[in-house]
């Protein structure tokens, strides 16, 4: 199995880092033969989405579990959707973690582990929602309708979260990719 450790350094024997996002390097690891790979983490410096594009970038490689001390909203909503599953590293070595993983000593996220735009220097403030996004309402539940109605209204609220996830993503690769045509021809590029 191919995981992916959150790490401080390019080794088995790096830190393992507390951070996901904003961590320097990811460290792949084969988990039966420990044969590794580390990669700088390309989204580290990034002003935001650094959650969203660490998550794309560990998928694109190819992990199929993530080990990190924390996992911010936006970065787990991706594994998620990715059917990554993410293991709380508190910890430790790469190595270590690796093998806590390989005993089952590790605990599953089961979901964010810290507030938005946490990792992000001064806490994510000022930060805008974009344009033409709606803010994310909690639902609350309705005392007549019973559990089943509250998990269907729950589940399309879900529906709809995972759409504009995915609308943003989409986005955030086109403005990537688009920005980068346009620094490597010197042309504008037309849309």
């Amino acid at each position: 199995m191919r995981i992916v450790v959150s790490s401080q350094g390019d080794n088995l024997d790096a830190p393992a880092s507390t951070v996901f996002g904003r961590c320097p390097t990811y460290v792949f690891v084969d988990t039966e033969t420990m044969a590794f790979e580390a990669m700088p983490n390309p989204a580290m410096s990034q002003g935001g989405g650094a959650g969203i594009a660490a998550a794309q970038f560990v998928v694109n490689q190819g992990a199929q579990a993530v080990l990190s001390g924390n996992l911010g909203p936006n970065a787990f909503d991706v594994l998620q959707a990715a059917g990554v599953p993410g293991y709380m590293v508190s910890e430790g070595t790469v190595r270590q973690s690796v093998e806590a993983f390989n005993g089952g000593r590790l605990q599953s996220t089961g979901g964010a582990s810290v507030v938005a735009h946490a990792g992000m220097r001064g806490g994510g403030r000022g930060m805008g929602m974009g344009r033409n996004r709606q803010p994310v309402v909690p639902v609350q539940p309705q005392p007549d309708t019973g559990q089943e109605a509250e998990l269907a209204e729950l589940g399309d609220t879900l529906k709809s979260l995972r759409q504009q996830l995915a609308e943003t993503m989409e986005r955030i690769e086109q403005l990537e990719h688009g920005g980068h045509e346009i620094r490597q021809s010197g042309e504008k590029k037309e849309d």
